[in-house]
């Protein structure tokens, strides 16, 4: 797996109907979306599921390419979470195969498919969220969203500030990562040979300008923050006001339309 597979953090300018929804919007369909994810118990729902997704992913011009490269540094996650569904889930009857301490039951198989399709459409649900709503925005729906808990003095404001920051530093850190590794390899160094143990090895060397690059422009956004007097959400005015439009509210209703269809499918106990 290359850093360039690595595409969390990203976002991809445009201007299709996606991407000129409220960023509010967007995070609450996303909350919608899992919700149905995780109530779905059919292939029907799943299959909705997976159809709003393939449309989100068309109309905001971001593509499955992109949405898949994404999944490639959490294929080893998912394969793992496949096989513990597989061999410890026990179903009713006869074991379909069964080898030294070992079951495999029709339900473990149906339990593994349905808990890999459902984290693969959930990481790729908040994949599309991130490629379509730059950080600022993003900051600014999740203080927007979590402003009634100021009431109880929850630092709302500078939990998204922390959240926003650390969603721009993975790309960074990506891309600083790979500066380093090329100026290594260039003076002889072998990051793609040997076991797993010396493969782990040979990348200790890279932690060292990694850790002082991450605290180096760490102090130098503190300082640029510092200048500008920044202190916090305090007083501050924003220079664009999030505001609902009517897309928005359609967009919200057709997310509550997929929760209650979920759970129709569900009811009709369709397979």
């Amino acid at each position: 797996m290359a850093l360039k597979d690595i595409t969390l953090g990203q976002f991809f300018p445009g201007s299709t109907f996606l991407h000129r929804l409220d960023p509010r919007t967007k995070l609450l369909l996303v909350i919608f979306y899992i919700v149905a994810l995780f109530t779905a118990r059919n292939i029907a729902g799943y299959a909705l599921c997976a159809a709003v997704l393939a449309i989100g992913a068309i109309s905001s011009k971001v593509g499955f390419k992109a949405l898949f490269k994404g999944l490639r540094p959490v294929l080893v996650i998912l394969a793992f979470t496949a096989v513990l569904n597989l061999f410890y889930t026990v179903g009713e009857g006869e074991p379909l195969v069964s080898f030294w301490i070992f079951r495999i039951y029709w339900e473990g198989i149906r339990t593994a498919f349905f808990m890999l399709i459902r984290i693969t459409m959930l990481i790729s649900s908040t994949f599309l969220l991130t490629y379509t709503t730059s950080p600022i925005r993003l900051t600014d729906a999740i203080e927007d969203l979590l402003g009634p808990l100021k009431k109880i003095r929850v630092p709302v404001h500078e939990l998204a500030m922390i959240m926003s920051i650390a969603l721009r530093f993975i790309p960074l850190l990506i891309e600083e990562t790979d500066k380093i590794m090329s100026a290594q390899k260039a003076r002889g160094a072998d990051f793609e040979t040997g076991n797993l143990i010396q493969r782990a090895k040979a990348l200790i060397p890279l932690l060292v300008p990694l850790f002082v690059s991450a605290f180096r422009r760490a102090d130098e956004l503190a300082t640029a923050m510092e200048c500008r007097c920044y202190h916090g959400g305090e007083g501050r005015t924003r220079m664009v006001r999030l505001q609902y439009a009517l897309r928005d509210y359609l967009s919200l209703l057709l997310g509550l339309c997929l929760c209650l269809g979920v759970f129709g499918l569900n009811l009709l106990g369709v397979f």
